[in-house]
């Protein structure tokens, strides 16, 4: 498991978050700092950046991975599993450095949701949304509001249109899910005036088969009707008991990435649980 930091308060959070799941999914934790160098950052010009602060930045970013390594450890009064930790400090873009961190060994790459103050800070300048769009890993975002507790219950948003890159996602996630025992909801939001037969056929053929060959009883489906995806998911996500909401993200139009924010990355900016997101199978 990796957890990105940049030692505030919410990714504080996070990675208490992520100490909390890496217990129950008994993985081990690499802490991973960013360090941004101002020459990389386009606003800031043509700034030399002395080697010896590079050095100093570097000697921080560890001492306060070491910090935050031992505020864990520190914390954990159980007698439950006990994960290993680690820590890594690179220099370059967050995207870039978990990119080249993240290998076969990592499973999950645990974030802070940074959004402040709406969509417009999170379009454009928040990290979580182009580790959304580039991340390699299944990636959690933790929101500063999110419970650190056991993981009962996880839903899977589609909107059934893609049912192979969704299935492809949804066997990862009962995989994650069979760490810990919890269901998996299967999560329509559908805005006709109607649920088709049509469709509730195929679903009931998706969760029978994904019930048969992923061998995992704990598979359910919940079809809500409302007027906005969005606000059908925060009312799941309020009001549907569960502990964090999972959804694809892929390639969409050129038109629609310059007018529109995709799906994910609108619940990114504002949802009250870990949203655990998945990258569309091409």
């Amino acid at each position: 498991m990796l957890i990105s930091t940049d030692f505030s308060p919410i990714a504080a959070h996070a990675a208490a978050y992520g100490y909390n799941l890496a217990k129950q999914i008994k993985a081990n934790i690499l802490l991973v700092n960013a360090i941004t160098v101002p020459a990389e950052v386009p606003q800031s010009g043509m700034i030399v950046w002395p080697m010896y602060e590079s050095d100093e930045m570097n000697s921080d970013s560890k001492a306060e991975l070491q910090k935050l390594k031992t505020h864990l450890e520190q914390n954990d009064y159980s007698d439950t599993f006990k994960p290993a930790v680690s820590y890594r400090a690179e220099a370059g873009r967050v995207a870039d450095v978990i990119a080249h961190l993240a290998d076969e060994e990592i499973s999950i790459v645990i974030t802070g949701s940074h959004g402040s103050d709406g969509l417009s800070t999170f379009f454009w300048g928040n990290h979580c949304s182009t580790l959304i769009d580039t991340a390699i890993k299944p990636l959690l975002i933790v929101p500063a509001k999110a419970a650190i507790s056991k993981i009962k219950k996880i839903a899977f948003a589609t909107d059934f249109n893609q049912v192979e890159k969704d299935t492809k996602s949804i066997y990862k996630l009962i995989e994650f899910a069979r760490l810990m025992n919890a269901d998996v909801l299967l999560t329509h939001i559908y805005t006709d005036d109607h649920h088709s037969p049509a469709l509730q056929l195929l679903i009931d053929q998706l969760i029978a088969e994904l019930s048969n060959k992923a061998n995992y009883p704990h598979i359910y489906y919940r079809a809500l009707k409302e007027s906005n995806v969005e606000k059908g998911l925060n009312w799941l996500c309020e009001n549907g008991q569960i502990d964090i909401l999972a959804m694809n993200h892929g390639p969409y139009s050129f038109i629609d990435d310059i007018l529109k924010l995709s799906h994910t990355q609108k619940m990114a900016a504002h949802i009250s649980i870990p949203l655990l997101v998945y990258q569309a199978a091409e």
